[in-house]
């Protein structure tokens, strides 16, 4: 049997979920993956100074890969209390004020959900709810904008469907962060949304689909989501009924990986095909896999 395991997380529960994946080999444990390379985990900008030290001192980090929207950084910028100049800074965890971005590491901000993904999601409204989220979005109220979407849109796709549409519509946004996981400068790496669960566990889940990683690892690494983050699913759930969703889209359904898995074999054939599809060159897949492969790599 394959022993899947994780290392410990910083101080703040749910903040870094750490990949790492066994898996047996003539009755030995050999390490399919290089470990401390690449890492998940929810936003940060909660993180302890504690998390933020270990982060830097003890994980190495590099690089972080931020997912999130537009509406996410405002949202979380006013919350922690950005300054008259616009510099994010706020109260941290310990009752001083911080940066919510940790210095001395290279951020990346690819808002995953944005164009193609959102104009195919707005197509899906009606006539009414597409003038009246336009209305919303000039006037400024974003996250009411956001929350017809959610109730007319995102809602009835689930958390399966939002996955395999952004499969299908954030070719370009999947693209430059494979770019990014193909360039041994950049490492370590993490990645990160909100939750860290739907669009990381997406990112996520396609390198493990790249790296041939077992199934069973994959769903594995996906399920540690909802453990990590049981102890905010009260916080998560009341955020995410603010954008007009349902108490599940919390949680990580045990059959996700299966789905986006199951849609990408069905139209693209494989994940490599797919990443060939959205301008990722076989070179570049390949550096990946040399990259964070704990053995030979054969090419695709």
């Amino acid at each position: 049997m394959p022993d899947y395991t994780r290392g410990g997380p910083p101080d703040r529960v749910g903040i870094v979920v750490f990949i790492k994946h066994h898996t047996y080999d003539e009755g030995e444990n050999f390490r399919m993956l290089v470990e401390g390379m690449l890492f998940r985990s929810a936003r940060l900008d909660d993180a302890s100074m504690g998390d933020r030290r270990r982060l830097q001192d003890e994980y190495k980090l590099k690089t972080v890969i931020d997912l999130r929207t537009t509406s996410e950084h405002i949202k979380q910028g006013k919350r922690h209390g950005l300054t008259a100049t616009g510099s994010s800074v706020g109260a941290s965890n310990d009752g001083g004020a911080q940066e919510l971005k940790i210095p001395e590491l290279a951020y990346e901000e690819i808002n995953i959900n944005g164009g193609n993904f959102e104009r195919a999601l707005f197509w899906q409204l009606s006539i009414w709810n597409r003038v009246k989220l336009l209305s919303l979005m000039w006037t400024g109220y974003r996250m009411e904008a956001i929350g017809i979407l959610g109730r007319e849109v995102l809602q009835r796709r689930g958390l399966a469907g939002l996955g395999t549409d952004t499969i299908d519509h954030a070719g370009a946004e999947i693209a430059r962060i494979v770019e990014i996981l193909a360039d041994a400068s950049k490492y370590p790496i993490l990645v990160h949304c909100t939750q860290g669960k739907d669009r990381t566990g997406l990112v996520v889940a396609l390198v493990l689909f790249l790296l041939k990683v077992p199934l069973d690892a994959i769903r594995h690494d996906y399920g540690l989501s909802g453990l990590e983050l049981r102890v905010e699913r009260d916080e998560r759930v009341q955020e995410i009924r603010e954008i007009g969703l349902t108490d599940e889209f919390a949680d990580a359904p045990s059959d996700w990986i299966d789905r986006i898995h199951e849609h990408i074999q069905q139209r693209y054939m494989s994940v490599s095909a797919y990443l060939e599809s959205v301008g990722v060159g076989l070179d570049t897949q390949q550096r990946v896999r040399q990259l964070l492969l704990n053995q030979p790599v054969p090419k695709l």
